[in-house]
């Protein structure tokens, strides 16, 4: 099947994914962003800024920017690094992944390009596969060292999902983790909460987090379910209403309804020899929320719900 392209007024190309359920995707080569991932009945399940920048060289602040190789400010380069905004291509040749049927899903590569050599002088090439099927989005990230001495990075996939109102919204699977909070120095922490929940700003990295992570909305009585491979670490952000009047391209009233969690490799940056490849996979579905004195109905969610 040929990829379904459209090229929108902003000069940005959106490669849009579609399966029989009715569930759609679309991705952007600049940034090799998904910027919608839309359910069976059309509703958004990913987040989007009121005031995201649509043009480049600036990241868009919304969807599922891919932080290379840098996460955050850890490192001498921008912030969360330069994959986010750079062109992207079409991955021809995406070995040594199985090949799947080209109507649900694409294959993206950037490559080292000069004027990244000049800030950060290594060699590779990163790929990412975006695969939907019925109620899920997967995404699996690659990174091959093409230098002839090894590097190092860190990696992050940022998740920005659509809540109805982040004050009513919990997230399990992470009790009793460390975490780094960068709200305190980065001091180390252990949860003693049996759930994240949101009365502020939270800006974390927990540490071993699990391979299965879910994102509770009361209110709109679904859990979003994040599995995760290769990517041991998990950031959980929400900025509230102070920080958000100091971040330009979010409105005012967006907090409300975002929730960030995002696959990570941020303590122990990965390390690669040359010619080494380096592949993280995550999962994101959705799931009916059933309940029980306040919990996740645990058959479903906690016991591999399929």
């Amino acid at each position: 099947m040929p990829l379904n392209i459209v090229h929108d007024g902003n000069g940005f190309s959106r490669i849009i994914l579609t399966e029989p359920t009715g569930s759609s995707a679309e991705v952007l080569l600049y940034g090799g962003q998904v910027v919608s991932w839309k359910n069976e009945r059309r509703e958004e399940l990913l987040f989007m800024s009121s005031k995201a920048i649509w043009k480049p060289p600036k990241a868009i602040r919304g969807g599922i920017p891919v932080c290379f190789p840098q996460f955050g400010n850890l490192g001498s380069l921008e912030q969360h690094g330069f994959a986010r905004n750079r062109l992207w291509s079409l991955d021809n040749d995406p070995s040594p992944l199985p090949p799947t049927n080209n109507q649900s899903s694409v294959d993206l590569i950037l490559k080292s390009a000069e004027e990244d050599l000049k800030t950060w002088p290594r060699s590779f090439e990163l790929r990412l596969r975006i695969s939907l099927s019925a109620g899920k989005l997967t995404l699996i990230p690659r990174v091959r060292n093409m230098d002839s001495k090894a590097f190092s990075f860190t990696f992050a996939l940022s998740n920005y999902l659509s809540v109805s109102d982040i004050s009513e919204v919990r997230v399990e699977g992470l009790e009793t983790l460390d975490y780094f909070d960068n709200l305190a120095r980065r001091e180390r922490f252990t949860e003693q909460a049996d759930a994240i929940t949101f009365d502020g700003e939270v800006n974390r990295v927990y540490l071993d987090t699990p391979t299965k992570i879910a994102m509770i909305d009361h209110e709109k009585k679904r859990t979003f379910v994040l599995r995760k491979d290769g990517m041991p670490d998990a950031v959980v952000w929400n900025p509230w209403d102070k920080k958000t009047k100091t971040v330009p391209d979010l409105g005012v009233e967006d907090y409300k309804t975002m929730l960030c969690v995002d696959s990570a490799a941020i303590e122990t940056p990965i390390v690669l020899k040359p010619f080494e490849e380096w592949k993280g996979r995550q999962e994101l579905s959705t799931v009916s929320s059933s309940y029980c004195s306040g919990q996740l109905d645990p058959r479903k969610v906690l016991h591999g719900f399929h």
